[in-house]
């Protein structure tokens, strides 16, 4: 059967499954791949070389003069990952983004934060995928080494504590932390600045 470039992209965003043994997986495969040199570019270079920032641009797709990522930095699927404006990425992120991300403006993200957006099928797990996109909304503040799960949704302006491991959405200005995730407290929209 012939399928249609980004069907498998298509899947994803669906939630899934997908199958690797289908013709239309070797299409997120060579995604996979790209991905993975230009990291690998990315974080052999020293910190202070610029040159390293052309390698995520290109990774990404688009300038990255609005958004800051240090290395070392994992992405395995940067066609999948949008930003908005003033994102802030520390090092050691580990981003598994097939299923889709988006950073809203003003994110902030802490050293050693996991995202992800996969899932292995619980009866065909070597073979079958699904999938559920992780949104960080506006202002979000995500601690270090927190893991986001699959289909997650961070509110505007909530904090992750660090060490969380977040399964269920965030609701906005929530202040959440454990393993699982749950509210600690809420905070006063009136006191946030832009």
């Amino acid at each position: 059967m012939n399928y249609e470039k980004g069907y498998v992209y298509s899947l994803m965003d669906k939630g899934g499954p997908t199958d690797v043994r289908e013709p239309y997986f070797k299409e997120a495969v060579d995604e996979m791949m790209r991905a993975r040199v230009l990291c690998a570019k990315a974080n052999a270079k020293m910190p202070d070389a610029p040159s390293h920032i052309e390698d995520l641009e290109e990774l990404f797709g688009r300038k990255l003069d609005d958004v800051r990522i240090l290395t070392p930095f994992i992405c395995d699927f940067g066609n999948r990952v949008k930003f908005g404006t003033n994102v802030f990425i520390n090092h050691s992120a580990i981003l598994s983004a097939s299923g889709g991300i988006e950073f809203e403006d003003g994110v902030s993200v802490a050293p050693g934060v996991r995202i992800a957006t996969i899932n292995h099928d619980f009866n065909e797990r070597h073979t079958k995928y699904t999938y559920g996109k992780v949104t960080i909304k506006k202002n979000a503040w995500i601690g270090m080494n927190v893991t986001i799960c699959p289909g997650v949704t961070i509110g505007a302006y909530a904090v992750v504590a660090a060490g969380a491991v977040v399964t269920k959405d965030v609701p906005d200005y929530a202040v959440v932390g454990g393993c699982p995730a749950k509210v600690i407290k809420m905070q006063n929209p009136d006191e946030q600045k832009e």
